[in-house]
Order: C-alpha cells, then structure tokens, then sequence
C-alpha cells in the first residue's frame, strides 16, 4: 500500500507542475459560477470534515512522544498537525478541480460506466467514513453524556440527525452557499471564543499567540519530510485525502468564477491553510498549558463540527445521486430522503464494524487518476493538447446558483 500511495502522491505532484507550465494562465469557469469569496468558503468547508475541529487535541500529546514515534522529531507538534491538513495536501485538490472544469468535459473519461461505478463507490465509501468520524470522537467531546469512551445511543442519534439534515440540504444546490458561509461564519466564531477563553483562563495576549502562531513556520523549513509518507499514521492521511481528492474537485469545479488557473493553486492552497493555522495554534495552546476544554467549549467545538459533516454530507451526496441518477426529480423527495439515509446510516455502521477502510477507498481514487492519465494518452491526447480555454458554453454568471434546483 505504501508503494502505491508513493506513486499516486509522486504522479500528482508531476501532474500540478505540468498543468501550471501548460494551462497557468487559463481562465476557469465553473458551470455554476460564484464570487471568489463564496467559492473558497464552498471549498474550505466541502473540503474539511469534523476531523479538523475534532482531532488535533486528541493528537497533539502523540506527536510529542518521541520516544513512541521519534520520526516525527523533526519539529514541533503544531507544525505535524498543521502538516498533516493544510496547504501541500491541498494541492491535491486544485489538480482534480482543474481537471473537472477545463479538461473533463471533453474527455469525459468520469462517464464511462464502470469508471463512474467506481468513483461513486468512492464517494459513498467517503461519505460514510465522515460520519464514522463524528460518531467516534463524540464519546471524547461530550463525555457528559456517556463515560468518555462508549458509544451510546445517544450519539448514533445525534449521528443519524446529522445524516438526515445532509440528505435533506442535498435536495437542492440553492442550500450549498447558505451552509458553507454559514459553516466558514461559525468557525471564525468558534476561534474567536477559544481566544478569549484561553486570555481568561491563562492571561494570555496576543504576544503569546504569536509565539505559538510561529512555531508553524517550522512546517515550511521541513515541507520535504511530508510530501511522502513519514509513518502508517502520515499514509493514513495522505490515503484520506486521495479518497476526498476527486470528489471534491468534482463539486468544487462547477463553482469556480474566472479565476486563472495558478491563482485556483494559490486560492486552493492558501486561504484555507489560514483558518486552520489560526485555529490549531489555539488548540495548541489549549493542549500544551494544559487548559481543560470540558463543558461550554466541547459543546461548540461539537456544533462546529456537525455543521461541517453536514455541509460535507451535502455536498458528497448531492455527487454520487447527479452522478447515478438518484435525483429527486426521478424519485421524489420522500423516497430521495429515506433511501439515501438508509444507505449513508448502514454504510457508517460499516465502518463501525471495521468491515471498510478508508485506505482502501484512497487506493481506489489513486487507481482512478492515474486510469484517467493513460486513458488521455490512449485516447484524447490530442483533444487535450489542444485545450487553450475553459468549455465555451460556461459563461461568468454569478445569477445561476440562485436559479440553480
């Protein structure tokens, strides 16, 4: 698994660098175009789950013990955290969301019946693993409700409300812009009032935070060391992140409202690696003073949380229904609604069972980028090297997502 996770991550990174050389200064249009603002916050919470708000005070004391993994000795906790979701990983997702807005349409290698079968099991196995992950952390974040570590019914009930909400925002595209302001909103939020929970608590300014803030430097001096796999928990990762590479490209291409194809890179890469080196240094600081998070601050983090899942959900399941033909308008919305929490209630139930695994369903995305890399060579070579502009018929139009279904 660890060579094939190596040659995936290998071939992407060449992929990027030829795209940059080739297509850099083409203008992408999205089929449903919006203002830059709205795209990056489409982005930013499609392409995060309730992982980001969840794991890091889990994970901070782990990359500290060097003695149980002295790999990562090679920096500081909140730099590996940092490494291990933001800005090179994101890279993964401009290739992808380039793909789908400038070259897919003419080759139209995702239509293929079985490659499209595979890339919605994909999509389904992701979709799962999401809500899996919410459903594992909870015992941690609401130990009020449980002992700390069991799963109790009540948070299959939580998990099975959030699913519902998804399945239920997927019927039209119009709620895709109210949940990803309104989930980029709250985050901003929730930092905000950890701040000013730790200044209470400890005293401390923004001098402090700055100190703390610094220490991510230290990824950028050592970005090498995690552009292939360091340890089984790094390939974890990076596999998790392929299992979302495509997908999201997919959802995030039809949004994307002129710009060029190197400031998609930059927009993709670096607006939402700031949130998240914002937000995990003051999780970091929580962590490392030892500042208890029980009670008031849990309970947001929670809330935070599920609005990603849910935002997430949303954008996953309204894919694999375009993409399979399990529409609303085929089905109605009753049986729209009921099957598909059926499905997305089993399949997380799966996982629960370790009966799936995500690193499987990454290994299957790579499979499917680099099938579509020699199916272009075989097949579409020249169609593709004769691309100088986005698809003719995608027009600047910021009215669409509002007529949008």
């Amino acid at each position: 698994m660890t060579t094939w996770l190596t040659i995936g991550i290998l071939f992407t990174f060449a992929a990027i660098a030829f795209v940059l050389y080739r297509w850099g200064n083409v203008e992408c249009i999205g089929v449903t175009p919006v203002r830059t603002f709205t795209f990056i916050a489409i982005l930013f919470t499609s392409g995060l789950d309730v992982g980001l708000i969840m794991f890091p005070l889990t994970e901070f004391a782990g990359y500290a013990d060097l003695s149980a993994s002295p790999e990562y000795g090679f920096t500081n906790p909140l730099a590996i955290e940092f490494g291990f979701w933001a800005f090179l990983i994101w890279a993964f997702y401009f290739l992808t969301c380039f793909y789908f807005c400038v070259i897919e349409p003419r080759v139209k290698f995702f239509e293929i019946p079985l490659i499209k079968f595979i890339n919605n099991l994909v999509i389904i196995g992701t979709c799962a693993f999401t809500a899996y992950l919410l459903l594992t952390n909870l015992p941690w974040y609401l130990p009020e409700m449980g002992d700390g570590e069991t799963i109790v019914s009540s948070f299959y009930l939580i998990v099975f409300v959030i699913i519902a909400a998804a399945v239920y925002s997927s019927t039209s595209i119009r709620y895709v812009r109210i949940l990803s302001l309104a989930s980029t909103w709250l985050f901003m939020a929730l930092i905000l009032i950890m701040w000013v929970g730790a200044f209470l608590s400890e005293g401390s300014g923004v001098g402090e935070f700055f100190t703390t803030f610094a220490m991510i430097g230290d990824y950028f001096g050592n970005i090498h060391h995690f552009v292939l796999p360091m340890n089984d928990y790094h390939e974890f990762y990076l596999f998790w992140w392929f299992a979302w590479s495509i997908m999201i490209g997919q959802f995030t291409s039809r949004f994307v409202g002129g710009l060029k194809t190197y400031q998609v890179l930059i927009a993709m890469m670096v607006f939402p690696s700031l949130p998240i080196a914002v937000w995990f240094t003051v999780l970091y600081y929580y962590s490392a003073n030892e500042i208890a998070t029980t009670g008031f601050y849990n309970l947001a983090m929670v809330v935070v949380g599920t609005t990603f899942v849910v935002n997430s959900l949303d954008s996953l399941i309204r894919l694999y229904t375009d993409n399979l033909n399990l529409t609303v308008e085929r089905f109605g919305k009753t049986k729209y609604i009921l099957g598909n929490i059926a499905l997305m209630s089993g399949l997380t139930l799966l996982f629960k069972l370790d009966f799936l695994q995500i690193q499987w369903v990454g290994a299957l995305a790579i499979a499917l980028i680099l099938a579509c890399f020699g199916y272009i060579l075989a097949t579409k070579y020249k169609k593709v090297a004769a691309i100088e502009r986005s698809p003719k018929e995608n027009k600047i139009d910021f009215s669409k997502i509002e007529l949008a279904n």
